[in-house]
């Protein structure tokens, strides 16, 4: 009989991942998760269903997204190891819940990874499509092998695209300042609104971009004094990242108002350039193209631990479990994650499916809210009323999405549950009575 490999907690072998993060490490994987692509795009759909709403659906995303961090910091504080929700969910309320906090994260951040990919190029590559699929294939094969070199690295790119980012948004909002082209009149009525359903709406769409905070506890097992580190990194990734968002949420809306974005694939192209400042596109450009190799940097990252996790305890292939000696990296998940997103960046345009990854990211954050709710006194550092609130607020924005990403969502679960319960019963029969 072959021997077992030896197990630490969680599941964990001893070759383990190592602990390299501190504090500020992890904010940064925070910031780069979710200061990403996504506030450059993500305003446009925003004001389609919400019009001048979109700045109350952002705040509402902003309130349901502290909920989910606090809850996962809480947890990630107590159970610091690689997986997030996947090991919170297993460890809190059983398996399966676990599971499907899982499968919805890896699911649907790998065709995230594939839209982030995708972005990428059309912003570096205005070009024929097959010269952006090219593109799209060599920043995943760059990032995988950069991810595969050690978390450390990783940090370190992930600063330098942060900082590009951030520059750049603070270029466009100061040239919209400056420009004397935005006016409160751009605004329009707050009464044309889109309704409750806009906002809540809007919110869903602009919840997305914030969801990059659970990166940090997903790689909780490489961050130095977890208990420590993890609950004050992940809210000071928020707070930054809903005070970016809403100053330039503010600036696009005084220069270009509602509609002018809501029609706009490129809403901050769209707002300098109505405010008389299109000198400064290229720098809109120039920011959007780090900011989606960023997301894609920490999405991989974060795929790869809880692609890691589930493999330890059997929930996908054992041989995916796999930390490379050297390096102390899921090399096998990472190498499996790079695969399936270059197939998916090669055969299909994934730049649609933000409904179908906020699905499977909204129930991933509804189960942590769902485990934090039962830690004990002892462990707590927030209120529970905050993980209620997170669990309805999650499945309020689940409902809001458009019925297709709803409808792929449920038979993307439904295809994930049943394919475990048969892995299961196979596994019952083989081991006799």
């Amino acid at each position: 009989m072959a021997s077992q490999p030896r197990t630490g907690p969680y599941g964990q072998d001893h070759g383990g991942l190592a602990r390299r993060l501190g504090t500020a490490d992890a904010v940064v994987i925070g910031l780069g998760s979710m200061i990403g692509a996504g506030v450059f795009a993500a305003f446009g759909p925003a004001a389609r269903a919400a019009g001048t709403g979109l700045l109350i659906g952002l705040m509402i995303a902003a309130v349901i997204a502290y909920c989910n961090a606090v809850a996962s910091a809480q947890l990630a504080a107590v159970h610091p190891v690689s997986g997030g929700t996947y090991v919170y969910g297993r460890e809190r309320l059983g398996h399966w819940w676990g599971f499907t906090a899982g499968w919805g994260f890896v699911v649907g951040k790998t065709a995230s990874c594939a839209a982030m990919a995708l972005t990428f190029a059309s912003y570096a590559v205005p070009g024929p499509w097959w010269a952006q699929r090219a593109v799209a294939v060599a920043a995943v094969l760059g990032l995988a092998a950069l991810n595969y070199h050690g978390v450390t690295r990783t940090v370190l790119l992930t600063r330098v695209l942060v900082t590009a980012t951030l520059t750049a948004l603070a270029v466009v909002v100061t040239g919209i300042a400056l420009s004397g082209g935005a006016a409160p009149d751009s605004l329009g009525d707050w009464r044309g609104t889109g309704g409750t359903y806009g906002v809540l709406q809007a919110a869903g769409l602009l919840f997305f971009a914030f969801a990059g905070y659970a990166r940090v506890a997903t790689m909780g097992e490489e961050v130095r004094d977890p208990g420590r580190t993890i609950p004050r990194a992940i809210p000071i990734a928020l707070f930054v990242t809903v005070a970016v968002y809403l100053v330039v949420g503010v600036a696009a809306l005084l220069a270009a108002g509602p509609s002018r974005l809501a029609a706009s694939p490129a809403p901050l192209t769209t707002a300098v350039e109505a405010a008389g400042a299109g000198g400064l596109a290229p720098v809109v450009r120039a920011g959007a193209a780090p900011a989606a190799l960023g997301a894609l940097l920490a999405l991989m990252a974060g795929i790869g631990r809880t692609g890691l996790a589930m493999a330890r305890h059997r929930d996908l292939p054992g041989w995916l479990a796999a930390v490379h000696p050297r390096h102390r990296v899921p090399h096998h998940a990472e190498i499996a994650l790079a695969a399936v997103v270059c197939v998916l960046v090669a055969t299909a345009d994934l730049r649609g499916v933000i409904g179908f990854s906020s699905f499977g990211v909204l129930v991933y954050y509804a189960v942590a809210n769902a485990s934090a709710f039962t830690q004990p006194p002892s462990e707590r550092r927030w209120p529970r009323a905050l993980n209620l609130l997170g669990v309805a607020g999650c499945l309020t924005l689940v409902a809001t999405l458009p019925w297709p990403s709803v409808l792929a969502g449920l038979v993307m679960f439904a295809a994930g549950l049943a394919g475990r319960w048969l892995v299961l019963r196979r596994r019952a029969r083989r081991a006799g009575p």
